[in-house]
């Protein structure tokens, strides 16, 4: 797990993992890139995350993946990221290319619903709650009384 302020640097990012694993005899490298789309009058979008939580829900998906022979790997951005530049990156390293299918489509998917992450728009420089895109937290309400 990665948390960068800004823009990822998706090439040096990539470039890194696939050094640092180039000799462990993966036979599957699939990756997946978040790109920041213009639409609905965005200069940018930016993120806050609640890193503890975040780092659990991660470890959780390490372990998951190394049970399949796999493992995962992840890069997001902190504060605001440009149209058209990347908020996030994955990948699954595995000895085969149906696991690594399965697990990246499966993790980005979980990732979606369940990060600690919170996405605002940035319009006219003021960050407003993306709220329409944004999914709800299982146990993330205001609590009963």
């Amino acid at each position: 797990m990665e948390l960068y302020d800004g823009a990822l640097d998706v090439k040096a990012i990539f470039g890194r993992w696939l050094d640092e694993n180039h000799q462990s005899n993966y036979g599957a490298y699939i990756p997946f890139i978040g790109i920041i789309r213009e639409e609905g009058g965005i200069e940018a979008l930016s993120f806050d995350i609640y890193e503890p939580i975040l780092r659990a829900w991660f470890e959780g998906w390490e372990a998951r993946a190394v049970e399949r022979g796999a493992i995962v790997k992840f890069a997001h951005a902190i504060g605001d990221v440009p149209v058209h530049t990347s908020s996030y990156i994955s990948a699954v390293f595995s000895p085969q290319r149906r696991v690594a299918l399965e697990l990246i489509d499966l993790f980005v998917e979980d990732f979606k619903a369940n990060a600690p992450i919170w996405k605002y728009d940035v319009i006219g420089g003021k960050r407003i709650y993306a709220e329409d895109r944004s999914t709800p937290m299982a146990g993330a309400g205001v609590l009963g009384e």
